[in-house]
């Protein structure tokens, strides 16, 4: 049996990806180009952290949104009314600077007979966020995946967030909050559902 490093680079190399040989190389690049020696003890395994954060901060690229909603719960009682899951926590980075975005999703939907587990809703946010994004996109992104999936009366989607590429860089707007929403179905059409789901999110 290959060990699992071996497993890996094969892996790597059949989907086109640099190895993470290459990635750590890339890293002692940066470090020297910014003006420090990757070979000083503070940062001799810094090279080996980044890949394996970058793991985790892009992990969104092996998911696959639409299978997070696919078990749906009928048993609801007659349910039809708004459901909300608001202040959903979330990073990504931003496909520009590959500056850290930080901020909150609110997602409503309106049910057509089926719901979904709420962790669900907080899986999909996860699942594109943890991808190079623009917030516009991201916000996009997770209302239509709710409206094809799940096929409900309506969908809303509110995203807050701060972009690093402007709070530490740049125009240094450090209390700036961005905010983008995408309305379908009965959440664009109906003026009284839309100010439903801004009040259950507290706007």
């Amino acid at each position: 049996m290959r060990p699992k490093t071996d497993v890996l680079a094969t892996a790597e190399a059949a989907a086109g990806r640099p190895s993470r040989a290459e990635a750590e190389e890339a890293v002692r690049t940066l470090i020297r180009w910014a003006g420090d020696d990757p070979g000083r003890e503070g940062l001799q395994e810094t090279p080996a952290r980044v890949a394996r954060a970058y793991e985790e901060w892009f992990s969104g690229y092996g998911s696959d949104p639409t299978s997070v909603l696919r078990r749906t719960f009928a048993e609801v009682g007659g349910y039809d009314e708004i459901v909300v899951l608001k202040a959903i926590p979330f990073s990504s980075h931003c496909e520009h600077h590959m500056a850290p975005i930080v901020g909150q999703v609110h997602v409503g939907y309106l049910p057509r007979r089926r719901v979904v587990g709420i962790s669900k809703l907080a899986r999909l946010v996860e699942a594109f966020a943890r991808r190079l994004q623009v917030q516009e996109r991201l916000t996009a992104e997770i209302a239509d995946t709710l409206q094809e999936v799940l096929q409900p009366r309506g969908v809303a989607v509110m995203v807050e967030a701060t972009h690093a590429c402007m709070t530490t860089r740049g125009v240094d707007a450090r209390e700036a909050v961005m905010i983008t929403s995408r309305m379908l179905g009965a959440f664009r059409d109906n003026p009284a559902t839309r100010r439903e789901f801004f009040a259950a999110i507290g706007k």
